[in-house]
Order: C-alpha cells, then structure tokens, then sequence
C-alpha cells in the first residue's frame, strides 16, 4: 500500500474549514512519519545551521566590530539571533524540494482524486517543515548556550520574553516554507527546486543586520538592509533576548521590530499561500 494510500483522509461532507484543518493535519501526519523514516533528513538539517554557529563564533569572532567593541563574547551574543533567523528560513529549501518530489512522482494526482480540500496537501506540508524547523531550532539554542551565548538577563521573568522570540523565529520560518512550496510548485526536479529554494536566500540573509551591524553599511544599503522582512525579525529577536545589536535607526522596522517582524510574517503568508494553492490547482488540472 502506498504512503499517499496510507495517508488517504476520509472526509464527509460538512464545514469547509473544518474538513481543510483535518485534511491538513493528516498530510502533516504523513510527512512527519515520512521524515522519522528518512532520520537523515533532520540530521543533516541540523548539522549544516550548527556549522555556521561555531564557524562564525570562533572564526569572526574579535574581528567583528559591535557598538564601541571586538570583544569576541559581545559578537557571540549579537550573532545568535541572526544564526536562528537564518537557519528557520533555510528550511525553505527542503520545503521546495518536498514538493518538487510529490509532484514528480504524480503523488498530486493521487491526492486530487481523494474527496479533500485541495490547499490541504500545501497546509499539511508545510506545518510538518515547521515542526522539524523547531526540533532544529531546540538543538541549535542548545549548541548557542553551548558555545557561551546568553540571553541579556537571567531573571525567570524573562522566560516569556525569550518564548516570544523564539516564536517570532518560528512564524518567519512558516512564512517562508510558503515561498518554498510556490518555488516547489513552478519547477520540475527536486534539484530545481533546492537550488531555486536557496539561491535568493543569500542576498536576503546577507544584507541584513544579521552578521554585522547595519550602521556601518554604505548608506543605500543600510537602507535596504532595515527593510528587510529578516532583518526586522533578527532586531526583534535581540531586543527580545536583551543581546546587544539594537541600534538607534530612523527606519520605523528598526524601531518597532516586533511589530514589524508580524507584520512581514503574515504578510508574505498570505500573499505566498494564495499564490502556492492557486498554483497546485493549475498544475493539478
């Protein structure tokens, strides 16, 4: 029998929404299983983001000027949110390349013909990409306290305020998995899609506040920089964890970077998920 079979949800006829949220949470079902069949999948996913943290700890580390300081234990602290930032919205390119995969081996055209909502093949893939994005999140906070990084004040009233943050780094992450099933959905390999899924990610994660600090860029750049939707969620992440790399900046973003970093989140979601669905409808009439 196979796993699209396996998978198969069972609806009867009733409330829309309701009968989306269980086919979703059953394609979910099937993609988790999926991956803790493929362990690989999550070892790999979380080796590569646990790399950049000790590279860019020890190997930047002191080189990098942060407020008045190289003091390589200040960048550590400004470094770890725009690490976190960084490894949620590479997750886009497993979610692309998921999707690539079930399309090239006509796994839509199963689905199609079972009595469920059509955008519940994306939905469920997409909150299966979050839950193993916060398994790689969970093991690389650990590998950050590891490694010396520390949030700006230890007092427990604080646990919520870190909570948030991690939060605000887990929407970022749904939010882009939506770009990665419309790249998913427009290529035709899997190949395709992990190059398609991540190439466009360097400029987005690299200007940015995340590595360095944003006011010694070139003034045009800097401009770009504190627009962008990642940078918004890495400054929003810092003040949040109370580690240094909040800066003064006129650009509204920068000064609300909460605010802002929800906004950007929902923001690309609907507009990626409208797009993603319209687009599996197309490919799978």
């Amino acid at each position: 029998m196979s796993a699209a079979t396996e998978a198969a949800p069972v609806t009867a006829p009733g409330n829309p929404l309701g009968q989306s949220l269980r086919d979703s949470l059953v394609i979910a079902r099937r993609n988790l299983i999926r991956m803790t069949r493929i362990p690989e999948m999550v070892l790999f996913g979380i080796i590569q983001p646990v790399m950049f943290v000790v590279l860019f700890t020890y190997v930047f580390g002191g080189s990098m000027k942060i407020g008045n300081t190289t003091d390589p234990d200040v960048y550590k602290d400004f470094l770890m949110a725009g690490i976190f930032a960084q490894t949620v919205t590479f997750a886009t390119a497993g979610s692309a390349a998921g999707i690539a995969d079930d399309m090239q081996k006509g796994l839509v055209d199963r689905f199609r013909s079972l009595p469920m909502a059509r955008g519940a093949v994306l939905t469920g893939r997409t909150v299966a990409d979050l839950v193993q994005t916060a398994i790689t999140l969970l093991v690389l906070a650990i590998v950050a306290l590891i490694v010396g990084w520390r949030t700006g004040s230890a007092d427990p009233t604080n646990a919520g305020r870190i909570l948030a943050g991690f939060a605000l780094l887990l929407l970022l992450g749904y939010a882009f998995t939506w770009i990665g099933a419309l790249i998913g959905l427009s290529v035709r390999t899997p190949e395709a899609a992990t190059s398609g899924g991540i190439i466009w990610l360097f400029p987005v994660t690299f200007v940015s506040n995340a590595f360095v600090d944003s006011s010694q860029m070139t003034p045009w750049l800097r401009h770009i920089a504190e627009w962008n939707p990642f940078s918004a969620t890495v400054q929003a992440c810092r003040e949040l964890f109370g580690n240094p790399g909040v800066v003064q900046s006129d650009a509204w973003p920068m000064q609300h970077p909460v605010w802002a970093s929800i906004i950007w989140s929902v923001l690309i979601i609907a507009v990626f998920r409208t797009l993603a669905v319209r687009k599996y409808r197309s490919a799978a009439s």
